[in-house]
């Protein structure tokens, strides 16, 4: 099969979950598929590293750099049309000219769009079978965004929720088939028909992600973009509610926050307790030099890969709720949650006096993980999807 697939992200190098996601699927579809690969570039990507890389398992690569002026003139255009800022934010005039011509040229027999944002460019397209990735419902998270955010953004970020919820819901029409990461986020979908979505899942690759026998140098870490908000938010929560909390037993307590882009928030919490790394060619250090993996995620949607991470890698996890749902792990048998300081605390300082737990919990997680989350079976769902002759059933 040839299948065209739109990004709004060039997904290499692997610093965004949206990027991660589409790396490993189209490097497993392109076993068996013909890829056509279409994604928006921005200046800052490192296009020579990515193409090359990108090359090796596509038939053809096309990185769209888009200039930031026509990015702010995109921007000016939410306040005409009503549509989403984000989808403003990534459409481009130039770029739907060479999509439709790309469409001309090859006539694949498949159209994948990840993301909504993307969505805008081949809505018009009838004749081809197409497949819109949700991934997540992101009107739930900009929601959840508006509900903490300073009083002078609420309105922008209210205002940015009710436009996705009701685009997620105008374009489902537009594909004939929709995945989504997890039942949580599809159930979110503002559409009476969302539970046509099928549930395609993220996965591991545990051929990369496994027990590494590395120096423990911290007692906790977390990991992701430190410059996206929720990330933002769960470090600045761990470092200013929690970790005091645990200090009154472990004055001494390390933290590593890792990950790329730390922003100013992120940066002012180091201190002799708080190392903020930037970042880390090899994530996985990050984890195998941690004693406990804690990710205090009250905002987003879908299913967090850093947890999955930590798990393939036999890292105690403590998280939220809201992580929780959407991973689908058992509560003090593949990971402890807490929806507060106190929790959060409580169960850090049982991992960090109790081996047996550790031991008991990590083993759980590790074959939870190589049961449920590799990227062989989370493809092999999305090829059913694209299959002319799939009907929904349900995955998870």
């Amino acid at each position: 099969m040839k299948i065209l697939m739109l990004l709004s992200r060039v997904p290499y190098l692997l610093d965004k979950g949206d990027k991660l996601r589409a790396f490993y699927q189209l490097q497993k579809l392109a076993e068996k598929h013909e890829i056509i690969l279409f994604a928006l570039a921005e200046e800052t990507d490192a296009l020579v590293e990515a193409t090359a890389e990108l090359q090796k398992y596509c038939r053809e690569v096309h990185l769209f750099l888009r200039p930031k002026v026509s990015i702010f003139r995109n921007l000016a255009g939410a306040f005409r049309n009503k549509k989403p800022i984000q989808v403003n934010y990534f459409y481009d005039a130039k770029a739907q000219k060479q999509i439709n011509q790309l469409i001309a040229e090859h006539q694949p027999d498949h159209i994948y769009c990840q993301l909504i944002r993307m969505a805008e460019y081949v809505r018009h397209v009838k004749s081809i079978p197409k497949t819109l990735d949700y991934m997540d419902a992101f009107s739930k998270g900009m929601q959840r965004r508006a509900e903490i955010a300073p009083f002078y953004l609420k309105p922008v970020f209210a205002l940015e929720a009710l436009r996705l919820k009701k685009y997620e819901a105008a374009v489902f029409a537009d594909f004939r088939y929709k995945t989504i990461i997890s039942r949580q986020d599809r159930d979110l979908i503002a559409h009476p028909r969302h539970k046509d979505i099928a549930i395609v899942p993220n996965g591991i690759q545990t051929s990369y992600f496994y027990p590494l026998n590395l120096p423990q140098q911290y007692d906790l870490v977390f990991t992701g973009n430190m410059n996206y908000a929720p990330n933002i938010e769960a470090a600045t929560y761990l470092v200013k509610k929690v970790l005091p909390l645990v200090k009154k037993q472990f004055p001494e307590i390390k933290l590593l926050l890792a990950g790329a882009n730390p922003s100013y928030q992120v940066q002012t919490l180091e201190s002799a307790n708080v190392t903020v790394s930037g970042w880390m060619p090899d994530i996985r250090e990050a984890y195998a030099s941690s004693r406990v993996f804690v990710a205090p995620l009250f905002i987003g949607s879908g299913v967090q890969n850093k947890v999955l991470e930590a798990m393939a890698m036999k890292v105690p996890c403590v998280t939220t709720q809201l992580v929780n749902n959407g991973v689908g792990a058992a509560n003090n048998c593949h990971l402890l949650v807490a929806n507060s300081p106190t929790e959060f605390a409580q169960h850090i300082t049982s991992l960090l006096t109790n081996q047996q737990l550790t031991e008991q919990l990590t083993k759980r997680a590790l074959d939870f993980v190589h049961e449920n989350y590799t990227w062989n079976k989370a493809v092999a769902y999305l090829e059913q999807v694209f299959d002319p002759e799939y009907e929904n059933v349900e995955h998870s």
